[in-house]
């Protein structure tokens, strides 16, 4: 359980981080305090957990036909979304949530990697660690 609770809240940091810089970065996009902040990324998460599965595949045609680039309508959709329903967190308009979308999605795939990749040379270490201290199956007599 400590392990899903851990993921989660870095889902959730690094999701907040990309909010944070597309805020900072696209014009239109604007949150007031940090708590507006939490419950955006809160309903981001749900919405990104619950409904887009469902929009993903009530759209493929249309996602097929524009090879992957409707997905980045549905995900500017979900954040224009959660501008109208998230008091204190606004979007101005559809192009800002493409914007915002598009970075929040880069800052998802390059923290992932890079958290991925880590935790890969983490596990190479342990594997050589115990590849040092197995014993020769020769005996000595």
């Amino acid at each position: 359980m400590g392990n899903a609770v851990v993921q989660l809240l870095m889902r959730w940091a690094v999701l907040a981080l990309g909010v944070m810089l597309a805020a900072q970065l696209v014009p239109g996009i604007r949150y007031d305090d940090g708590a507006t902040l939490v419950a955006v990324v809160v309903l981001l998460s749900f919405l990104n957990a619950i409904l887009k599965p469902l929009l993903l595949v009530f759209t493929l045609p249309f996602i097929i036909l524009t090879m992957g680039l409707g997905i980045v309508v549905i995900n500017a959709l979900l954040f224009l979304f959660v501008g109208r329903l998230v008091s204190g967190f606004h979007v101005d308009g559809f192009w800002p949530a493409v914007g915002g979308a598009l970075i929040v999605s880069v800052t998802n795939w390059v923290v992932s990697s890079f958290i991925k990749s880590s935790r890969q040379r983490d596990q190479r270490r342990e594997e050589q660690r115990r590849e040092r201290k197995k014993p020769d199956d020769v005996i000595d007599i």
